[in-house]
């Protein structure tokens, strides 16, 4: 195991241990939080904790709970969220997010925002002083709407391309039917301000800026030989 995913699984499984018998658990998408997953799922079937349900974000999350004993409800079923876990891809200072590596965002940001607690599991190299600075920001958007869309992106001043599949002929498809755009911009100086107005674009269906949402970051960092988790 590399030191990236040593440190993905100890942050992970600190989050997995945040979570509480009798509660409803918004699952996120990606490589750490499956971690999380997966200690949930251990932690259920060791009796640590007992009539814990999971809402997945993605087909990912769905099949992962399966895999690991998590039983899984609807929000048409439950009314509310104790606690939502998931990864990011960029983190700023503000705990503000650019999420959607992983396509995954529009369900994601609603299971994320209806949490009572939302936290963040990232390694270090996801954290950035300014949004945009590494990883360009996801645009889901309804197949019809494309050509439009990124027309008036690129007014916005945003230089957006249509993800590609890897070992797929063709975009990217969501777990929506849609596709994604996604967008560079020189500097993101106002997050929430850039949040609104691309979800405000007829077409796009939702963004991959997630302001004012995080409860909590928990950072993994490997110093010397240990994983060190901190929070922010």
């Amino acid at each position: 195991m590399t030191p990236q995913d040593l440190m993905k699984q100890e942050v992970g499984k600190a989050a997995a241990a945040r979570v509480q018998s009798n509660s409803i658990v918004g699952l996120g998408t990606g490589s750490t939080t499956a971690y999380a997953i997966e200690f949930i799922g251990k932690r259920l079937a060791a009796g640590e904790i007992t009539n814990v349900k999971g809402i997945p974000t993605s087909f990912q999350a769905r099949v992962l709970a399966k895999q690991y004993g998590i039983p899984l409800t609807t929000l048409d079923e439950v009314d509310r969220i104790d606690i939502a876990i998931d990864g990011a891809d960029e983190v700023d200072p503000h705990k503000n997010l650019i999420k959607g590596g992983g396509a995954a965002h529009t369900q994601e940001k609603v299971v994320d925002a209806l949490a009572e607690q939302f936290i963040v599991v990232v390694d270090n190299t996801k954290l950035v002083d300014k949004l945009g600075s590494t990883f360009l920001v996801p645009v889901e958007v309804i197949a019809m709407a494309v050509t439009p869309v990124m027309r008036a992106i690129e007014k916005l001043g945003g230089k957006p391309q249509l993800r590609m599949g890897v070992k797929k002929a063709g975009p990217v498809v969501t777990d929506q039917g849609n596709l994604v755009v996604d967008v560079k911009f020189d500097s993101i100086d106002n997050p929430a301000e850039l949040e609104k107005t691309l979800n405000n674009i007829p077409g796009v269906l939702e963004n991959g800026l997630f302001v004012g949402v995080t409860d909590l970051v928990l950072v993994g960092e490997v110093q010397g030989e240990k994983v060190i988790i901190r929070e922010m």
